[in-house]
């Protein structure tokens, strides 16, 4: 009598096992994380839309005119690799935000390297054998935007200067820098237009068998990957998280912190030297003084909405992609501006926050930013 009446009291107590509780809990976190990050990029088409309807332009037509322009006629090409370059920018911001750091100097650090390599390719071009050149190309455009972010990151590291305030004073400098280079040092005085001197299209980056996507794009999804393992799979990657979760708890527990803040910022640097490198030997050859695709801050809200997962950035770099190719013929069908990307980017970032907000305040999923906690109840 006593041991049934027991057994059932007993059992109740009992805590569920793993694989009760696990799939569930696992599940929902996920869907709240694709919520968080798709919810603003919805709303951000939907107020699009709007503005579209405000100037008198057919939203819906608009949206089929940006996946025409990427998509048909081999366009989908263009924009494959056009997420060369955008894809390896956001690796190299996943390295700083993971660090709860900003490395918001990209624009020069992209056109200061590309005006160096730009400018160096025509001396090794034909003098020595082309996969030797391309690699030379990349390293040196890595290195040269990995140096560009010392003075923010030691200034960061050792006194406290916030870095968004000289990254971007940095950045000003070296986009700068790099016109006066191509105006001068580098200028092609065969030309009339202030640009270096261009490589044959013909011996550019080499082309993936069958198409005109040249191997830009692989380098990019190795470095993904690279990026993900990097960040989900090794110390380094615990290293960044404790320093963006608390800088203070990262010094208790032996790491050093203004070598971690440099070392983040030069690998961010190094990363978005290589997207100049493809951007420029993958598909110009060269570089006109004055040109800046300020992709930049383009990409600034792709990483968050991919909570620093260099992989989940894959399909937002694609839609960014996209709309930019396909949105050069989207513009010119509707008839207004072709700054209406940046508008869309705008409103994902304000988007981001009114989202962030809500989020914060129902605790709903995980945080865009490190640190951050839920307010309790």
């Amino acid at each position: 009598m006593s041991s049934d009446a027991t057994a059932p009291a007993t059992a109740a107590q009992a805590p569920p096992g793993p694989a009760e509780t696990a799939p569930p809990a696992a599940i929902g976190r996920m869907a709240e994380i694709v919520v968080r990050s798709l919810v603003p990029v919805l709303l951000a088409l939907v107020a699009g839309g709007l503005v579209l309807l405000a100037l008198g332009a057919n939203p819906i037509q608009f949206y089929a005119d940006v996946w025409s322009g990427g998509m048909d006629f081999g366009a989908w090409q263009d924009t494959v690799m056009r997420m060369a370059p955008l894809a390896l920018i956001a690796c190299g911001l996943i390295y700083v935000f993971k660090a709860g750091i900003w490395n918001l100097g990209i624009d020069g650090q992209f056109l200061l390297a590309g005006g160096v390599i730009a400018g160096l390719a025509p001396e090794l071009y034909g003098n020595m054998p082309d996969a030797l050149m391309f690699l030379i190309l990349f390293i040196v455009a890595g290195v040269v935007a990995s140096v560009w972010t010392i003075v923010p990151a030691l200034l960061r590291a050792h006194y406290g200067v916030n870095e968004i305030i000289t990254s971007l004073m940095t950045s000003f400098i070296g986009i700068n820098l790099a016109n006066i280079l191509i105006k001068g040092p580098f200028q092609d005085t065969a030309s009339n237009v202030p640009q270096t001197e261009a490589i044959p299209f013909t011996n550019l980056l080499p082309t993936i068998p069958g198409t005109r996507i040249h191997v830009g794009v692989i380098v990019a999804a190795v470095l993904a990957i690279a990026t993900w393992y990097a960040m989900s799979r090794t110390s380094f990657g615990l290293r960044l998280a404790i320093l963006g979760a608390n800088a203070r708890a990262a010094a208790h527990v032996g790491i050093s912190v203004p070598r971690l803040i440099l070392v983040a910022f030069m690998t961010s640097g190094a990363f978005i030297g290589l997207a100049a490198a493809a951007e420029i030997m993958g598909i110009w050859g060269y570089v006109r003084a004055d040109w800046n695709p300020a992709f930049g801050l383009l990409v600034v809200p792709l990483v968050f909405l991919a909570r620093f997962n260099a992989l989940a950035t894959i399909p937002f770099v694609a839609a960014l992609a996209l709309m930019t190719i396909g949105g050069d013929l989207a513009t010119q069908n509707a008839g207004v501006s072709n700054e209406f990307t940046l508008l869309l980017v705008g409103l994902v970032l304000l988007f981001m926050g009114v989202t962030e907000l809500l989020g914060r305040r129902r605790s709903l999923g995980q945080s865009y930013l490190q640190g951050i906690k839920r307010r309790k109840g």
